[in-house]
Formats: C-alpha cells, sequence, structure tokens
C-alpha cells in the first residue's frame, strides 16, 4: 500500500522534523511555522535551518502550504510516511481496556449483532470518530426453526431461530397479501425438509427440489421459493453497523456541507464501504488508508484504520474507524487492533 520511500528523505533531522509537523498538526489542526517547530523539536536549530529542512520536505512531497503565507501541513504522502517509518504507538490505557473488556464479556452482548453494536459504540466513543464493524459472517449455521406472520400492506414479519440460538426477526415487502395459513404451511414445509441443514445450502436445495418437481410446482412452492430466497437472503447479506457518523461534523476539514453528505450518502448505500473492509478481510493485523489510498473519491479528506477480528482462527468480520486524515494515529491504531482482538475473543465464547 504505501511506496518505499525511506531513502529519499535527506537525513535523520529531516525526519525528526517532519514527525514533530505532523504531531503538531494533529494536535492542533492549525498550519505549522518554522519559530513553532524550532521550540517544539527540541533540537538547538534556528528558524530558518528549519525552514531550509521544510523546504526540503515540501520538495519531496511530504508537507504543503495551505496559503503563501501560513505554515506547512502534512500531505497524504507525509502522513504515509509518518505511520510506515516514524510513528510510536500509545498503548490502550487500562481504564478504556477495562471498559472494553466489560463491555464484550458481558452475558447478555454475545449474540452477534449486539457485540457487533457494542464495538462499532465504543470505538466510537474512544476515539471521537465514526466506528463501524461488519456483521461477522456465520459459515456453519444450521437452521433450527423459521416461521412467517402476516403484518399489514404486503409485508410478512420472518422469525429465523439458528443453531446459535439466535432468534432474528425481519420484515419482508412481498408482492401480494398472503393469508396466515399460506404462510403457515410455507414455514411447515421449510422445517420438515430444511430443519438441521446450514442457512447457506438451503436456498440451494429449495431450488434443486424445485427443478425436480418443476412439472408439479404448485402454489405452496412457489411461495415457498420466495420467502426462502427472501429471508435467507436477508440472513446471508453481509452488512456493517456503524455509529458516531455526527462525530465528524466536529472536524473543520470534514465540516464542509458537500463532503459531508456525499460522505453520509457513502454510509447510508453502504456499497463503496463494504468494498473498502473487504479489501481488509485477507489482511494480516491493521490497515491504514489514508486519504485517495481507500480509492473512493468521496474518502479523500478521511483515513480509515482497520482491522479484521477472528472466530476459531478464521477471519469472519472487520471493524474500524473513520475519521479526517488529521487523527491520531498512534492512539487510534492500538484502540482498533485490541477491539478487534476482543471482538473475536467475545464471540469464541458465544459459540462455546
Amino acid at each position: 500500500m504505501a511506496n518505499d520511500i525511506t531513502g529519499k528523505l535527506p537525513d535523520e533531522r529531516a525526519k525528526h522534523i517532519l514527525r514533530t509537523l505532523v504531531q503538531q498538526f494533529i494536535r492542533d489542526g492549525q498550519p505549522v511555522g518554522s519559530r513553532t517547530l524550532s521550540k517544539a523539536s527540541g533540537l538547538s536549530l534556528s528558524p530558518a535551518t528549519i525552514r531550509n529542512v521544510m523546504a526540503d520536505l515540501e520538495d519531496f512531497g511530504f508537507i504543503a502550504s495551505p496559503h503563501t503565507s501560513a505554515g506547512r501541513v502534512p500531505t497524504p504522502k507525509g502522513y504515509r510516511f509518518f505511520v510506515d517509518a516514524l510513528m510510536k504507538f500509545s498503548p490502550v490505557d487500562e481504564q478504556s481496556l477495562r471498559e472494553l473488556q466489560i463491555l464484550l464479556t458481558d452475558e447478555q452482548q454475545l449474540d452477534r449483532r449486539a457485540v457487533a453494536e457494542t464495538a462499532s459504540t465504543a470505538l466510537s466513543a474512544l476515539t471521537s470518530m465514526a466506528g463501524l464493524v461488519t456483521l461477522p459472517k456465520q459459515a456453519h449455521v444450521t437452521l433450527r426453526q423459521i416461521e412467517f406472520l402476516p403484518i399489514s400492506d404486503r409485508r410478512v414479519l420472518t422469525i429465523l431461530v439458528t443453531s446459535e440460538s439466535e432468534v432474528q426477526n425481519r420484515i419482508l415487502n412481498m408482492d401480494r397479501d398472503f393469508k396466515p395459513d399460506e404462510l403457515r404451511r410455507a414455514a411447515n414445509y421449510l422445517n420438515d425438509n430444511f430443519a438441521g441443514k446450514e442457512i447457506s445450502d438451503i436456498r440451494r436445495l429449495v431450488l434443486e427440489e424445485l427443478e425436480q418437481t418443476q412439472q408439479t410446482m404448485n402454489q405452496l412452492m412457489i411461495d415457498t421459493i420466495t420467502f426462502a430466497q427472501r429471508a435467507l437472503d436477508a440472513e446471508s447479506s453481509s452488512g456493517f453497523v456503524m455509529t458516531g457518523e455526527t462525530k465528524l461534523m466536529n472536524y473543520d476539514e470534514l465540516s464542509d456541507i458537500n463532503k459531508l453528505r456525499k460522505l453520509f450518502e457513502a454510509f447510508s448505500q453502504q456499497r463503496e464501504i463494504l468494498g473498502l473492509l473487504d479489501r481488509s478481510i485477507a489482511a494480516d493485523g491493521v490497515q491504514i488508508f489514508i486519504g485517495e489510498e481507500s480509492g473512493y473519491q468521496m474518502l479523500d479528506s478521511c483515513s480509515i484504520v482497520t482491522a479484521p477480528y477472528k472466530v476459531n482462527n478464521d477471519v469472519v468480520g472487520v471493524l474500524g474507524v473513520i475519521g479526517p486524515t488529521r487523527m491520531a494515529y498512534e492512539r487510534v491504531v492500538p484502540i482498533v487492533d485490541i477491539t478487534a482482538k476482543l471482538v473475536g475473543a467475545a464471540l469464541n465464547q458465544s459459540s462455546q
């Protein structure tokens, strides 16, 4: 993801000054001038010498001037070098760690959606940014029971009980109204023929049976395949839980109304965010996408820090935070990393 740019920096002094500039800008959000750097760097260098080093850093593309009379700010390239070569991680403080452990090991929070919601809320609270957690994929979950209940306006409530002892309720929008006895027959057919089979296989099995009995297909089979497709598609679809989106409005660089609108549209549609998270599924450990590295224009002003989480050594999901490129990476990265480990531990406990 990052280029090998270490050799392009002139010397250790320039690296030290770049680290100081990035840290100052992350903390204060204001362009950093030579006098500030002269004091903050701890080096016995005059502002004139600092300015010369800053000019070199600007030539290398690590910093830029927002306007002619200002100090300098890090570029995405500068942030990338800082993250890859200069950053020293800050361990998660003990109080935050205890809070995470308590939240994610609460016996009442052990179903997968509750764990995802709790982790997303905790990430947002600890970082003051948007927290997001994909719902864990379940490779070997089987159907215990399914029921359909009529509501109104062509809507049907699906009650799905799985081998994980989870009860999930979903509302299906149908093409016509269904009578209670029609719904009962469809549920009985699925329960009698497919209880104990894996959720991921049931839709395929229903389709195969439908093909075999196509010549004698009746309305029950048509209804059943419709319900199975919609109910089980909803179960197998991957989504994510996000909290704290409005906290991004507190950052000046993200407060532009047009930027926010595009960003929130991406959050609501989920497609781009899920595409980015899918790239993190196979990653080994924490991934950091800075600005345009995400590949999505609406995220050009943001950084995303992600980490996969595991159940029984299998990666089943990804979590992370979205914030401005001016985020405290030293603090955020360890928070994301430890949260991923605790989420995996909580889900492992719930599967026992």
